[in-house]
């Protein structure tokens, strides 16, 4: 399997990621800690997709300030989404467990739209970088 082959499988694992999310929106008291959390591993997803995509290893981390400089090295306009990186990154880990987290809708619909973001950039980014090859 090529580098764009199976970049596009994270690619896809990170889409049905924030299809969760948004589906999630639909329940009723909803899980904005879990909404948060999908977001996060969508976002994390696609920018380790466009490390395999470069042929980069894989890290096991959560850390999107750290992908995304990662992801820096091979396109220096990653820095563009280096805010919404910075955002998510804390919903990788503490929402999933009984820390105090106080979230709101408002968190909710920046981290719904910080992984959009994430999603809309990578993709375009990535089509580029697989045109060139």
């Amino acid at each position: 399997m090529d580098n764009s082959q199976l970049a596009q499988e994270w690619f896809d694992i990170a889409k049905i990621d924030l299809s969760s999310a948004n589906h999630l929106l639909t329940m009723h008291p909803r899980p904005i800690e879990i909404i948060c959390y999908h977001c996060q591993q969508s976002a994390e997803k696609y920018l380790k997709g466009f490390l395999v995509l470069n042929n980069h290893e894989v890290l096991k981390t959560h850390d999107l300030v750290i992908l995304n400089k990662l992801c820096s090295e091979y396109y220096v306009e990653f820095k563009i989404i280096e805010d919404e990186c910075l955002r998510l990154t804390d919903y990788s880990v503490n929402v999933r467990y009984p820390y105090p987290f106080d979230l709101n809708d408002e968190d909710m619909n920046l981290a719904l739209k910080d992984a959009k973001q994430v999603k809309d950039f990578v993709l375009r980014i990535s089509k580029d970088f697989i045109n060139r090859q």
